[in-house]
């Protein structure tokens, strides 16, 4: 008995991109399937991966009828690394996708009729714009990113994601092995500057040779040991200079931040006697814009790094408090203490708003409520929540902080009714 037979393979046609960079399908039962890197109105073939009772993922094996959407990708490794999933669509097309992506997850898990999209803010640059790159690293020690298939990490030769000032150096990082350092991130600053932040399970700060002139900060732990150079990189948003820690989040688009800072500043009417909350604040990128408007700024933030580079990036204002913690044990702290003048911006990691936070932002009821948000589907979910507890959903609009994936960040307005 032969045990070695080829798996068998489906033909079918795609017919629309989904949230994950996946297209999907039907198999002939009916079952939706996601394909990545296929596009609508393509016949594939397919080998199943996954295959559940209600829905099924696949492997693109063939394209038997390419879109007339499909271009030629730039990078090497597209289909292979599981870091861009559109560079076979125009910039444009990707702009459309995500939009409709996004317009889609609002109506299909938010329950939310005709929801306000406004057309996607493009990026001023689609390649070469990530001002932060982490990379794994292969047994072997080789430069790489997790593959597409999500379990090992492939090397890489190139990427046209990172600013240019991290791409001419990371191709000179060379490592004997994985053992010591599970992921290696390299930061850019103004002025070009570099901070090569390494990762690792192990406390013991790992051996090197540095070259070179570099910040090195090896993390375990979030705690943060320097090697060499600063702890810190600076960066300026909109003539601001923020400084920003190794352990601490910043975005990775220096421009679209801008755009970020320039739509909420136009669409958060503040005025001297406003308090504004800062759910998730950072550090204090947005609160740094709106200090000088309002009376009070209220930011809670739970990373140890992230408070102190928020102290650091407003020290030069007395109307700021800063609370560290779960934003889900300090916002029910605060209900009672804030009155209908209140605007908050809330900037939630993937998981979106633990619902005990969400509850207490309902119970506090600012008036407005800017929702910044990194994943559609828990901003569809926590829009239905709001709306539910008496809010109107104004507007959403999508920024595009990550040319050639499907990431997709977005600004939502919602309105006590």
């Amino acid at each position: 008995m032969n045990t070695n037979l080829p798996p068998v393979s489906h033909e079918i046609l795609l017919e629309k991109l989904t949230y994950g960079g996946e297209a999907m399908g039907r198999l002939p039962d009916g079952r939706a399937v996601f394909v990545p890197f296929g596009l609508p109105d393509e016949h594939v073939r397919v080998r199943l991966v996954q295959d559940k009772q209600s829905f099924a993922r696949g492997e693109l094996l063939e394209v038997l009828s390419a879109s007339s959407e499909r271009i030629d990708p730039k990078c090497k490794h597209f289909g292979k690394c599981g870091g861009c999933h559109y560079q076979n669509l125009s910039y444009e097309k990707q702009l459309q996708a995500k939009t409709e992506i996004l317009h889609d997850q609002l109506q299909r898990i938010g329950k939310i009729e005709n929801p306000p999209v406004k057309p996607m803010i493009a990026s001023p640059l689609q390649w070469n714009y990530r001002n932060q790159v982490q990379f794994h690293l292969t047994a072997e020690g080789k430069i790489g990113f997790i593959n597409s298939k999500g379990n090992s990490a492939l090397p890489i030769e190139e990427c046209h994601l990172p600013e240019t000032s991290i791409d001419s150096f990371w191709h000179e990082l060379q490592f004997e092995s994985n053992k010591d350092v599970q992921r290696v991130s390299v930061r850019a600053g103004q002025d070009e500057e570099i901070m090569l932040v390494l990762e690792s399970e192990n406390p013991e700060t790992p051996e090197l040779e540095i070259e070179a002139d570099v910040s090195v900060v090896h993390l375990f732990d979030e705690n943060p040991v320097v090697l060499a150079g600063q702890d810190h990189l600076t960066t300026k948003v909109m003539e601001k200079i923020f400084h920003i820690s190794a352990a601490s989040f910043f975005q990775v688009n220096t421009k679209m931040a801008e755009k970020l800072v320039e739509h909420l500043l136009a669409k958060l009417s503040v005025t001297s006697s406003s308090t504004l909350l800062d759910v998730y604040c950072g550090v204090g990128l947005f609160s740094r814009f709106f200090a000088s408007k309002c009376r009070q700024i209220i930011g809670i933030e739970l990373s140890e790094s992230a408070c102190e580079d928020f102290a650091f990036n407003l020290d030069e204002f007395d109307n700021v408090e800063l609370y560290e913690g779960p934003a889900e044990e300090i916002l029910p702290a605060l209900t009672g203490r804030l009155d209908s003048s209140t605007f908050m911006i809330v900037d939630p990691p993937r998981a979106g708003i633990e619902k005990h936070a969400l509850d207490a932002i309902i119970s506090i009821k600012p008036q407005i409520i800017a929702y910044v948000s990194c994943d559609p589907s828990t901003l569809a979910r926590d829009a239905a929540r709001l709306i539910y507890g008496g809010y109107r959903l104004v507007e959403v609009t999508p920024f595009d902080l990550f040319p050639q994936t499907y990431h997709i960040e977005s600004i939502s307005i919602f309105e006590a009714i």
